[in-house]
């Protein structure tokens, strides 16, 4: 089956709409306290790889219903006005189709150009989830 759209090509035109912060810019933003760090990968990818210290998970799955006040699923920490809302997934990909299906509904978001992938290499911070018995 041919597709309309590849995978590839929505990325591309996601991130010709939206901000992308380069990983040494969100470095120097982690103490601004009206910065947002949202990370969108999968639970395990957190446990396996870290995650920015400070950072909020919503998982890619939920994040619409997350960030909308009328969904069941609203969470209280899209609510902050004036924050700055960086998502950020492993490498840019699923997070730049993410930033501008918010913006579509019209929430105002940046994102991780490169991803988690670089942070580490590049100085930033990583923390990982306590082991469980």
């Amino acid at each position: 089956m041919a597709l309309k759209l590849s995978s590839e090509q929505m990325v591309q035109n996601a991130r010709a709409r939206i901000t992308e912060i380069e990983t040494p810019d969100l470095i120097a933003m982690l103490d601004d306290p009206d910065v947002v760090v949202i990370d969108i990968r999968d639970v395990r990818e957190r446990q396996r790889s870290g995650y920015i210290p400070g950072s909020f998970h919503a998982p890619r799955g939920m994040i619409e219903f997350w960030i909308d006040p009328d969904s069941p699923y609203f969470k209280d920490i899209f609510a902050q006005n004036g924050k700055k809302f960086v998502f950020h997934c492993a490498s840019g990909w699923r997070s730049a189709i993410t930033t501008a299906t918010l913006q579509d509904m019209g929430f105002d978001a940046a994102h991780l150009k490169e991803g988690f992938s670089t942070w580490e290499k590049q100085g930033g911070p990583v923390e990982f989830p306590e082991k469980k018995d």
